[in-house]
């Protein structure tokens, strides 16, 4: 496989590193997959952490990383580390075997990963991560719940037949997981905006959404 592939997901990469505030020292992705967008962080942060249960894909990030400064990766669940709370709401206190602390991390990102795991935990953990004044930016994936979301499907077939010629077809890293949402896009939308106050959601064509945050510096 090309190190710079395309697919659903890729595709939105440049929303995600435009968003990388300057001058970020610390940067998490989480949900890695086998370190693509990771890689690409690298050239706008001091150092960068990506994160995934999967055995495999961090096997596949490491064969694909050559040395760089800076750049790391790390199996591990999330939010199900040692010292996650039950509760967003709750504060977290990072043990010796938890890497991942509290107020840590200038971005924070998630790339069609949230979906593999409890929603409101994994959003309110990404927001404890953050530095405040960092930024969080998540892509995802959501079930349609409206009319509006079939009509946004229909032009989206529209604009992948665009994207293949222009790009070729998909391409999906070996053995990555794959598990169906079980969120509508309302839903995401809802509860984001609850547990991100003043975060801006977006629908995109290419069945997904963003959300992007700044963390308050009070």
């Amino acid at each position: 496989m090309p190190e710079d592939y395309w697919n659903h997901n890729t595709h939105y990469h440049p929303l995600v590193l435009d968003a990388v505030p300057g001058g970020c020292r610390e940067a998490l992705d989480i949900g890695c997959g086998d370190g693509l967008l990771a890689r690409k962080l690298a050239d706008r942060a001091d150092r960068v952490l990506g994160v995934d249960s999967s055995a495999a894909m961090i096997r596949l990030a490491r064969e694909r990383t050559a040395d760089a400064p800076g750049l790391s990766f790390l199996e591990a669940g999330f939010p199900d580390s040692p010292d996650c709370p039950a509760s967003p709401d709750d504060r977290l206190s990072p043990g010796p075997d938890d890497p991942l602390g509290d107020g840590c991390y200038d971005f924070v990102c998630s790339v069609a990963s949230v979906h593999h795991m409890d929603f409101t935990r994994a959003v309110g953990r990404m927001a404890r991560l953050l530095a405040p004044g960092g930024r969080l930016v998540l892509i995802g994936v959501a079930r349609n719940g409206t009319p509006w979301d079939l009509a946004v499907d229909a032009a989206g077939a529209v604009a992948h037949r665009v994207c293949e010629r222009r790009h070729g077809p998909l391409r999906e890293p070996p053995a990555i997981p794959v598990r169906d949402p079980g969120m509508t896009y309302g839903e995401v939308r809802r509860e984001t905006r609850r547990l991100l106050p003043g975060c801006r959601y977006r629908r995109h064509l290419l069945w997904r959404w963003s959300v992007t945050w700044e963390k308050p510096r009070g």
